[in-house]
Parts: structure tokens; sequence; C-alpha cells
């Protein structure tokens, strides 16, 4: 593995990458989120119809909502989605490839979480949820984020193996980082981690904190961090379509975009142009030592 090194910088020289990210999401069929907005749980082995339901207002309305406010603010996304949707919600799927938002694999469903298979059935999945995308936009997807971030100890060698450039099942850096096999040096794939720091879902769904004040958290960052360290560093801000895809979130979206858009040392990329720089910028990347 190769980290960057502490002279890495961003596109025009910026010490604060930032990625858009739309987190849109799906389960298998007969399949229902464990969480939910009720906060009483249903006894097991009942089908959670009300959670089911508000997971679903992701493909309704929430990823049409939440582009809209990209695309008025001339903004391109990294699209979380799951191969499901490809089956389901094709056109929906085929608008956001033209309009060209990044399309990234999350797996078959949201309940497919490759930690759980062998390699066989990780790989099986990998071909499967790519099949699925390409077969609607005509395109391979070239970036994985497994659902939770939660790949296999293997998943980036077969992700490589499979011809995907980056994948975000990491969070243990705040920069990219470039990762070879032994056995085939010529597959590299570079981890790009996926922060959680400015993420709608745990904010306020696990926390129960306020929409707005995520807004205050994002500025603080921007304000602050640079300041108390001369680090660069990459931020994602995530919005998912059934949680701040509603009116009451989807605002603030917009306002952390037109935050972001304001200040001169931030640069804003998909995770695809992350791994495209990563790798023609050799020079900032150096063998981790332990």
């Amino acid at each position: 593995m190769q980290r960057a090194t502490s002279d890495f910088r961003w596109p025009n020289n910026a010490r604060i990458g930032i990625v858009f990210n739309l987190a849109y999401e799906a389960w298998s069929p007969g399949k229902a989120p464990g969480i939910g907005p009720m906060g009483n749980v249903l006894q097991p082995g009942f089908f959670d119809t009300n959670a089911h339901s508000w997971a679903s207002y992701g493909a309704v309305r929430g990823i049409q909502r939440l582009t809209r406010i990209a695309a008025a603010n001339d903004v391109k996304t990294s699209i979380m989605v799951n191969g499901v949707l490809a089956e389901t919600h094709p056109t929906v799927l085929k608008e956001l490839h033209a309009a060209g938002h990044e399309i990234v694999a999350h797996s078959y469903g949201m309940d497919v979480i490759p930690v759980y298979f062998d390699e066989a059935g990780e790989r099986a999945n990998i071909r499967r949820t790519g099949d699925l995308i390409a077969a609607v936009t005509g395109e391979r997807p070239k970036g994985w984020i497994s659902p939770r971030g939660t790949g296999s100890l293997i998943s980036p060698k077969l992700l490589a193996e499979e011809g995907y450039v980056w994948f975000g099942d990491c969070n243990d850096d705040d920069l990219p980082s470039i990762i070879t096999q032994k056995d085939a040096p010529e597959q590299r794939i570079v981890g790009i981690p996926l922060t959680m720091d400015v993420n709608d879902l745990p904010h306020s769904i696990r926390y129960g904190n306020a929409p707005a004040t995520l807004i205050d958290q994002f500025r603080a960052i921007l304000d602050n961090a640079s300041q108390a360290d001369a680090a660069p560093f990459m931020l994602d801000v995530t919005a998912h379509t059934h949680v701040f895809g509603r009116p009451a979130g989807a605002w603030v979206y917009d306002a952390m975009i037109k935050l972001a858009r304001k200040r001169d040392d931030v640069w804003i990329g998909t995770r695809m142009e992350i791994a495209e720089y990563a790798l023609a910028q050799g020079r900032w990347f150096k063998d981790e030592v332990f």
C-alpha cells in the first residue's frame, strides 16, 4: 500500500478535497431496512412495511430532488446505486448516468453485504451488480462502495481483478491510497476513504440531530480544520435519498454545496476524478511503513 505524503495537494493546489455523494439505495425483494422512523421495534419475523416504505422514498422522490439541487449548483455527484435499482428503476438510472453523475456500484442490495460471502459468492455479487448497471447505462461502474462500507478482507483484490479503479470500503485515512496486489503488480486499485463526518443518516437518524446543525458542523470543519493543521484532507458530504432527499433535509444539501463553492481552498470532484488524479500523481505516494 502506498499512502499520500504530507505535500499532497488537490487540483488547483487546494487544501481540501470534497465529494458530494448521494446514497441511492434499495433492498433486495422481500427485504426491509433494519432502521426506520418508528421508535418501537417490531417483533422478530415480521416484515416492517413502515421501514420499507420509508426507504422507498429515495427512488420515488428523493433522488430527483437531490439531483435537481446538484444541477442547480453545477455539481456532479458520486451516486451509490444498488444493482436492484437497475431492475426496478432503469429509466432513473439511465437519466443519472446521462446527466454526468458518477455511478458507483453499491452491491446488489443494502442487505447484500460482501463480508457475509465466501470468495465465489462475493465475486458473483460484484459481477451481478456491475452487469445490471452496465445493461442500463452502457458503461460498467469503475468504483465500488459496499453497504455500510463493509467489504471483506479480499474485496480490494477481487474488485481490482474485475476491473474496478477504486473502492471506498475504508476509513483509515483522509487521503486516497494506492493498493497493489503482490502477486499481480499490474492490478492496482485506489482506496478512497468514505469519511462519515458529514453524513445525514448517522447525523439525523442515529443521533437525532436537527438537519440544520449539519450545516454548522460542515462550516466549522471548513473554517477550522485547515487552520489547526496544515495537512491536506478530503471530506465526503453524503445525503441519502430516503433521508435528506425529503424537503426537511434537501435544503441542507443545497446549503452545504453553496458553502463549499464559495471557498478558494476547496476542490470539488467525484470519487472517480480522485482516483484518476491519485494514479497520475505518483510522486506524492510512498510505501506505507509500520
